[in-house]
This record gives C-alpha cells, structure tokens and sequence, in this order.
C-alpha cells in the first residue's frame, strides 16, 4: 500500500506507537510519520506508507495548527502537565496582561527547545539525557509563530490557537508566556488540527482504519504522492523514452511531452531549477524531476516507481 495517511493520534500514544501499530494493521513495515506528537497530545499525525515515505521530508506546507492549553502558575521539568512540578506560583495577573503577553511571541523569536526532546547534543538525544537528571545548555532556535489566538482565558487556564512553523515546540512557547507574565506556566493540552494540509476533520483513529481495512475502503482515504503537489507542472515521457524513466535517468526537452512553454522560459528571472512531476507515457507517476537550466536537463529529485 503506497500513499499518505491522515491518522488521529490518541492522547496516551506515541508517533513510534501509532507506526507500530499500522505496520501489523496493514501488514507492511514501510511506514513512517511526518512529525512527532508528545504522547499526552492528540491530533493529525501524517503517515507515508510504502513508496511515499520518500515523501516524508519534502511535503509541502510545514506549517502546522494547534489548539492548547496553557497553564500559568506551574513549571515542569517536561514543560506540561506530564512532568515533576519544579516551581508553583500564584497567578495576579489580568487579561490584558495575559493578551499583551500572548500577542508579543507572533512573529519570529529565538525558542530554546525543551531538555525533553529528540534533539541531539554531541550525538545523544536531550530526552536520554534528561532522564539521566542531567540538563545541558541548548541553543535557541528561530521559529516562526504566523497566529496566535486566544479562545478563552479561565484562570489560571488560557485556550490558545496557534498556526506555526516546522520545528516549533507548543510546550516552550506556553513555558515563555508562563515566564513572561512572571508566574510561570506549562502546556496541559495538546490538539493539533492541521499539518501538511490535512485537518483534523478528515483524520481517522486506528479503530477506524482497522475497520476500513476489514471493509476493504481503507483506499479511498489514501492520499497518492502527485496530489500532494498541485502546483508543480507535469510533464510526460515519450513512449520511446519509457525506459530512461523507470532507470531514474536524466531527461531532455526532446524526450518529453506536455511540457508549457511558459514554465520554461528562460531569462533573467529565471529560477536555476524548477520542479515537474514526471509520468511515463501511459500517466503513471514516476517521481518529481528538476529542471536544471545551465544543462538544459530533467534531473531526477525523487523517484516513486
């Protein structure tokens, strides 16, 4: 089974759980994920089986949406609820002190990741560190929050919205808030609602897949490579030329079809490389090719077949 997933991650599982576990449901070990959840959170888990987890890194629109909840007056070692409590502290502040605080993180700013993470330092992860009761300085990292919302504000509980970049942690971003209003917080709740363009909507529960498989009309959820990338052009390889496509060969205007010039034109503008989904002449994807203008050249970037 080749394709995408949009699987809803139970609260109590982790991403390596979930993997598990759709490898003995689908009866394949080619599986992997796009982005880690915390075990305490919920929400899209995006899965690539089979082919397409050649896919896993380059999916388009890494940014991802989430609802949580943040908890002022408490810090953790984890930064959530999961964690040992190392510090409580009253909660004086107002909403207006919690909104001016919350609107300061939209943007780029400089977030030191958590101890518990699966970030390396000097080769071994912070997490195995961490539960060694060791704490290591960590470089912050710039990520980008492009909204944050509140949905409702019971103290000492915020509700937040918040749609951010890759790379993002949910958990230290509610830990700088907390620092910011001064008493301290940590996340409690995790949902996150979309990544790579899946929703949360249209993701289904482990149950549902086994379920779906039982009822053969798991397939119809399955999400085909190709159509991960509406953007880029397609172009077509000539019945003759078949052969260099399935050997993941370089490929030349010449040996093509379907090709629009005015993705091709070349002058100052004009990108080094562009990027086509290739199909053999019978339309069957084969994988996603670089156009390299200095060559002149289709040169395979990912191949499918």
């Amino acid at each position: 089974m080749d394709g995408i997933l949009n699987v809803y991650k139970e609260s109590g599982y982790t991403s390596f759980d979930v993997v598990a576990r759709l490898r003995r449901i689908l009866h394949q070990k080619k599986i992997g994920h796009t982005g880690t959840l915390d075990p305490q959170a919920e929400g899209v888990l995006v899965v690539c089986l089979g082919k397409a987890t050649k896919c896993c890194d380059i999916l388009p629109d890494h940014d991802k949406e989430y609802e949580a909840t943040l908890l002022l007056g408490m810090e953790t070692d984890t930064e959530d609820t999961s964690g040992t409590v190392v510090r409580k502290c009253p909660v004086m502040v107002s909403e207006e002190e919690i909104r001016t605080a919350v609107s300061a993180f939209q943007g780029t700013y400089e977030q030191v990741p958590p101890m518990y993470s699966a970030l390396k330092v000097n080769g071994k992860k912070l997490y195995e560190l961490a539960r060694q009761g060791m704490t290591v300085k960590r470089q912050p990292r710039p990520v980008t929050i492009y909204r944050l919302e509140i949905i409702a504000i019971q103290l000492p509980r915020v509700v937040l919205r918040i749609q951010c970049s890759r790379g993002t942690y949910i958990r230290s971003l509610c830990r700088d808030i907390g620092m910011r209003l001064g008493c301290g917080g940590c996340m409690e709740t995790l949902v996150r609602i979309r990544a790579c363009g899946f929703l949360i909507e249209d993701s289904l529960r482990l149950s549902e897949i086994e379920c779906r498989i039982e009822n053969d009309t798991l397939k119809e959820k399955i999400v085909s490579v190709d159509s991960m990338y509406p953007d880029y052009p397609r172009i077509y390889i000539k019945d003759t030329w078949d052969r260099l496509g399935y050997n993941g060969n370089k490929l030349t205007k010449e040996q093509i079809s379907g090709l629009e010039e005015n993705f091709m034109h070349e002058g100052p503008n004009q990108k080094d490389t562009q990027r086509f989904l290739a199909y053999d002449s019978k339309g069957c994807f084969l994988g996603i090719y670089e156009y390299h203008v200095h060559s002149k050249e289709f040169v395979p970037y990912k191949m499918f077949l």
